[in-house]
């Protein structure tokens, strides 16, 4: 029995484009289109693809920085009613936001260079429980160590900090209010890779300790391989390959799955020999009519640049292809 804490159904995102300034839009982009998914309480859920694929866009969708064309998405809260998020009543969502927290990529710009420490983590505090003084104090320092920083921190600013301690102090900021579920957008990708490892274990801990759910926003395969329960593979605004991490990295069925994998760097020259030279991946065009990939598929037919595909499930992968199920 799967337990989901989020619902994601026929979500949209399009932003206008075209018109001028006085002028009607004439076309739109696509960010985010028709795109349909369940997170399951406990689990880490991945989120794929390259630069462009519309995956941050869809980590803010949910998030209600933007607001999305159409859909619905609906938040499970542990011993609560669902909630529909997209159209809800700003101030009666202020209670959610306490359960739903997001990890920016950049912890440079993510955080307010003119605040403390204590200010950055303990502005939530103040507004969910009233807060103030020493029990903020308290309740910061216990956050800092936490995340495996010093409590002698609390009045530092940012600039103080290296990069990898920032995305710990917005991992802390995160875990403030006590989440259920947490957005990572690209949370490793601006850290060396020794800082990625520790601040990767860093969130498996934290997930374990506080019985979270993580929605994990990431271009880079390697990471989520090691992190990741299922993984959603998006390409111009679609979910392309929805599948357990072990069957995605064992048998991809998407071509454009096939073509992420077999572009990850491999060190061993041994085993890079008999590997298939990697399709381009995309330079953002998509055919109007059919698959979105057809343009840069190695085994498009004329029927994938006519006809959409509907979506397939084979081996319990969900998957946009006409040909899912082998050439």
């Amino acid at each position: 029995m799967t337990d989901p804490i989020l619902q994601v159904q026929d979500l949209d995102m399009h932003f206008p484009i075209g018109g001028g300034f006085f002028g009607k839009s004439t076309d739109v982009v696509r960010a985010v289109d028709n795109i349909s998914f369940e997170v399951n309480r406990g689990e880490t859920f991945g989120v794929v693809g390259e630069s462009g694929s519309g995956k941050t866009t869809l980590g803010r969708c949910i998030m209600q920085i933007l607001e999305p064309t159409n859909g619905s998405i609906r938040f499970h809260g542990k011993g609560k009613s669902p909630v529909e998020l997209v159209g809800g009543d700003k101030k009666a969502l202020r209670g959610i936001w306490q359960d739903i927290r997001m990890v920016f990529q950049d912890p440079q710009s993510s955080l307010n260079p003119r605040l403390r420490v204590i200010e950055l983590i303990g502005q939530s505090l103040r507004k969910a429980e009233g807060l103030s003084g020493q029990e903020l104090a308290d309740r910061v320092s216990v956050l800092l160590e936490q995340v495996g920083l010093r409590k002698e921190f609390l009045l530092r600013f940012p600039n103080a900090f290296s990069g990898g301690q920032r995305q710990r102090l917005g991992i802390a900021r995160a875990l403030a209010t006590n989440p259920e579920l947490i957005i990572a957008d690209e949370a490793v990708s601006a850290l060396d890779v020794s800082i990625q490892a520790q601040t990767l274990n860093l969130l498996q801990d934290l997930q374990e300790q506080f019985d979270l759910t993580y929605v994990f926003i990431a271009h880079d395969l390697a990471v989520v391989e090691h992190v990741c329960d299922r993984i959603a593979v998006m390409y111009l605004g679609q979910i392309v390959e929805l599948s357990t991490t072990q069957e995605l990295f064992r048998n991809p069925k998407h071509p454009y799955t096939r073509a992420l994998l077999e572009a990850v760097p491999i060190p061993d020259p041994r085993a890079r020999r008999g590997k298939r030279t990697p399709v381009a991946i995309s330079d953002g065009s998509a055919s109007a009519a059919g698959c979105r990939f057809a343009t840069r598929c190695p085994n498009a037919t004329d029927l994938c640049r006519k006809t959409a595909p509907p979506k397939q499930t084979v081996n319990a992968a969900d998957v946009l292809c006409h040909f899912a199920g082998g050439i």
